[in-house]
């Protein structure tokens, strides 16, 4: 794989799935991951509940037809993060 910024973690760039302890599905461009934040660019965020789609059903839906813009920047907290995945591996139904 090549990296363009060496300096910069392997996802940069990429636009990722980031899933938590709680509710929240982010899906945003990678900007940076490290020891304590994961920092992305022109996120979309979902919160599980009872009224609206899934998270899964974000997720489809983010893999088919791409992310809708909601914040420029966001940062999340690592401790709160489950899993970090890239959106272009995800199997669309």
């Amino acid at each position: 794989m090549t990296i363009f910024h060496e300096d910069r973690h392997e996802l940069h760039g990429i636009t990722v799935v980031v899933e938590t302890v709680g509710p929240l599905t982010y899906i945003g461009r990678c900007h940076e991951i490290d020891d304590e934040n994961v920092v992305l660019i022109d996120v979309d965020v979902h919160e599980d509940g009872p009224d609206g789609r899934s998270k899964d059903e974000f997720i489809q839906k983010a893999a088919r037809v791409g992310v809708w813009t909601k914040h420029k920047r966001l940062v999340v907290p690592v401790a709160e993060v489950t899993s970090v995945r890239r959106l272009g591996e995800i199997a669309v139904e």
